[in-house]
């Protein structure tokens, strides 16, 4: 397989940069306005925990996994404002593990997003209760989430997906499998699994989510949406690691080199430079062809995945 360098990405198929940064930015706010809408009011008792939690969330993220959860939907054919509390909810929880990532306990990161980081900012008491009522808060829109489909049945499986990417199968494991290989060499396979479920796990989990806001949706369609959602997960995680390695921190807004120094498993350490951008290129080729069935409508999926692979942060 060709090699193809990450700044062709967004030139070579339909739906390339140009294409999608205008609908990623519309989006993009239409999550920062629902998330500002559903954080408490910072001057509401506990209020220090209340000013934390909003401080975490409203930052300038790239809102990846709410994209793709609106994307997935456009693709099943829904409006976009059915599933966004459930895209709330995710950014939700992506953004309580950054806080507890960010813990001297586990990476011990004093900036996140170009500013200090939530146990900085307050302190690391703070930050754990930030992550504890963040998580709560996700389920609880899943619960209550007024353009969600009414169906207690929809609503369960939400929940049910949402838990499992978030548990010892999911995002805690993978983290644990993290920190467990600090300062080892891991096996490619073993990097995968580590990757799958650490950073893999939410985002095949927000595409899966807008699906399951379709219940009725074809089973092999939903394979393949699966599937794209896999390949874009460790993609993403490759192209974090490289950015770790080349990449400016005055673009990322943190400093690079961070793996290496704490002796982390990353792509790079295990293959390479060169070999991690051609499993970059391998997994973008394999969420592409996963589209296929979906025709034109998956357009915003595809212009999302050339826009994430090609990021510079």
């Amino acid at each position: 397989m060709r090699v193809v360098d990450i700044g062709e990405i967004g030139r070579r198929v339909p739906g390339g940069l140009l294409d999608v940064r205008e609908q990623v930015s519309s989006w993009q706010a239409s999550v920062n306005r629902a998330l500002d809408e559903c954080l408490p009011d910072p001057s509401t008792p506990p209020a220090r925990l209340h000013e934390a939690m909003r401080y975490s969330v409203l930052g300038s993220g790239k809102r990846v996994r709410p994209l793709l959860m609106f994307a997935t939907a456009r693709a099943v054919g829904l409006d976009e404002s059915v599933v966004e509390s459930a895209a709330c909810a995710v950014e939700l929880v992506h953004a309580y593990s950054l806080v507890h990532d960010d813990l001297p306990a586990m990476d011990d990161d004093d900036l996140r997003r170009g500013r200090p980081t939530c146990h900085v900012a307050y302190d690391e008491a703070t930050a754990v209760l930030v992550g504890d009522a963040l998580q709560s808060l996700a389920f609880q829109l899943l619960a209550h989430g007024r353009k969600l489909p009414h169906s207690a049945k929809v609503r369960i499986h939400l929940v049910r997906l949402l838990a499992e990417a978030l548990g010892s199968r999911g995002m805690a494991g993978g983290q644990a499998l993290d920190v467990d290989a600090e300062g080892k060499q891991l096996t490619l396979p073993q990097l995968e699994t580590m990757h799958a479920l650490k950073t893999g796990a939410l985002i095949r989990c927000s595409v899966l989510m807008a699906a399951a806001c379709a219940p009725t949706l074809d089973r092999e369609l939903l394979s393949e949406l699966a599937e794209f959602a896999s390949c874009i997960g460790l993609a993403f995680q490759i192209r974090d690691d490289l950015l770790d390695v080349t990449g400016d921190p005055a673009v990322m807004g943190k400093a690079a080199g961070a793996d290496e120094r704490r002796g982390k498993a990353t792509y790079p350490s295990t293959l390479g430079v060169q070999a991690s951008q051609a499993r970059l290129s391998q997994l973008h080729e394999q969420a592409l062809e996963a589209l296929v069935p979906f025709g034109a409508r998956a357009e915003p999926l595809r212009g999302l995945a050339n826009w994430l692979l090609a990021r510079a942060s």
